[in-house]
């Protein structure tokens, strides 16, 4: 397919991935998304100012950025290198409008934390997708905690009444969630008492991480209970952000499909409670190295030299799930290139992301002749090969990448349609891709219209 001149962009909402064999050489992913929004919160509270090195400009993190602009703190940004004015605890002011967080679940349930604890009230939206994901998980604990909050049947908006006093509590979660999680934390930042948070299962420590690197005590137990007692006062820090794992994801499975001499993954977060995509492919045979360990801060990093290889399919250890629950779209590739049965379950939490990802991958993988069983809570994928063909993203930025990288070991082209969400996680994919030797291009959304 021939794209016309001056379309090539993640915004034209199409992208055609061809087959290419081998990709080589040595790439860096932009800065962690999860980590990027908590630092942008964090210090927009804490007193003083902070330096933000490796921020990600993605549609997701710049709108937790407006977002707190709207709520009166200055933020001085240029490139990845971002300035933030600290207000300290009390210094929040009331948003002139309701405050837009486009497609991210991440900036809504923490931001719902914070402003749950504010004096003024406030509005909580988003895009059609984030209206449509589900928000009372987050409001029902904030309640019991004193917040006065209303979703809208389980969904965005949330509108939420300011001048309530909040007070610690303990607290199980329903399901192993860091936004959840996160979300009591932060709220506990203004609670009297201490907020106790349990959780079913590990899930990413980096608003622990943050909190105690900015001054907060944080307690941590072995059976994934988190503590912390409030009121307390953030002190600022100059943070740097490492490499997005969750980015990385795509290339590590590209690497494995096609690097014989192997791809380099550099400044890579490579935190215990994110590495869970990495261990189940090194299970499958997967040869990835991880080098040059060091820290960025409170967070461990590393670069990756992924090598192809012959994977095997496994029956994914369910403890794995949690700690590679973004990552899951890419392994379903790497799975359907695999030899023999993938079989992955325990991944429920899945139906609700910016789609429902084990329905979605299935459609997609078996428009590409791959043969898949989904059951509740996972996908049995039958490995082998991919054909070439058409997929439908669901507007999903992570499952429009996925069947990228997928198209570079097909028979044939692959079409991915809707695929502008990919800049809400990973600006710049398609320039890195094509840096590796991956040949992606976007079309415009004329050619499909019926997809828009």
């Amino acid at each position: 397919m021939t794209v016309p001149e001056g379309l090539l962009s993640e915004g034209s909402g199409m992208f055609v991935s061809q087959p290419v064999g081998t990709v080589t050489g040595a790439l860096n992913v932009p800065g962690d998304k999860s980590i990027s929004h908590r630092a942008l919160l964090l210090s927009a509270v804490a007193v003083g100012n902070s330096s933000i090195r490796g921020f990600l400009n993605s549609d997701d993190c710049l709108a937790t950025l407006a977002a707190l602009r709207a709520t009166g703190v200055e933020i001085n940004s240029k490139g990845s290198d971002v300035h933030v004015c600290g207000v300290g605890a009390g210094g929040l002011r009331p948003p002139p409008a309701p405050l837009d967080l486009g497609n991210s679940g991440t900036a809504v349930r923490l931001l719902a934390g914070v402003l749950s604890a504010q004096s003024f009230d406030s509005i909580l939206t988003g895009d059609e997708s984030l209206r449509r994901r589900p928000m009372e998980r987050v409001a029902v604990p904030l309640r019991q905690m004193g917040a006065s909050i209303q979703t809208q049947e389980d969904a965005a908006p949330l509108a939420i009444q300011g001048g309530r006093p909040l007070k610690g509590i303990d607290y199980t979660l329903p399901v192993a969630s860091a936004q959840l999680k996160s979300a009591l934390l932060l709220a506990g930042l203004w609670a009297d008492g201490r907020t106790i948070v349990r959780s079913p299962g590990p899930s990413r420590d980096h608003t622990e991480r943050m909190l105690a690197t900015m001054g907060v005590v944080v307690e941590q137990s072995t059976n994934h209970v988190v503590s912390l007692c409030g009121p307390a006062q953030l002190e600022a820090r100059d943070l740097e952000i490492p490499g997005d794992l969750s980015s990385a994801a795509f290339f590590v499975v590209a690497g494995l499909l096609g690097a014989p001499d192997g791809l380099l993954i550099r400044n890579v977060g490579i935190n215990p409670t994110r590495t869970g995509l990495l261990t189940i492919l090194q299970e499958m045979g997967g040869r990835i190295e991880l080098r040059n360990i060091r820290d960025f801060g409170a967070e461990p990093v590393a670069d990756l030299m992924v090598i192809q290889s012959d994977l095997a399919g496994i029956e994914v250890d369910p403890a794995h799930v949690p700690l590679a629950i973004d990552e899951f779209p890419a392994l379903f590739i790497a799975a359907a290139r695999a030899r023999g049965r993938t079989v992955v379950s325990g991944a429920e939490e899945l139906r609700h992301k910016e789609s429902d990802r084990l329905s979605v991958m299935a459609e997609g993988l078996r428009t590409l002749g791959v043969a898949v069983e989904e059951s509740a809570d996972g996908l049995s994928i039958e490995g082998g090969g991919l054909s070439g063909g058409r997929v439908d993203s669901y507007g999903d930025h992570r499952v429009a990448m996925a069947f990228a990288i997928a198209g570079m070991d097909a028979s044939g082209p692959i079409e991915i349609l809707r695929t502008a969400e990919v800049s809400t996680s990973f600006p710049g994919f398609l320039s890195i891709a094509a840096g590796c030797g991956l040949e992606i291009e976007a079309g415009p959304n004329e050619v499909h219209p019926e997809y828009g």
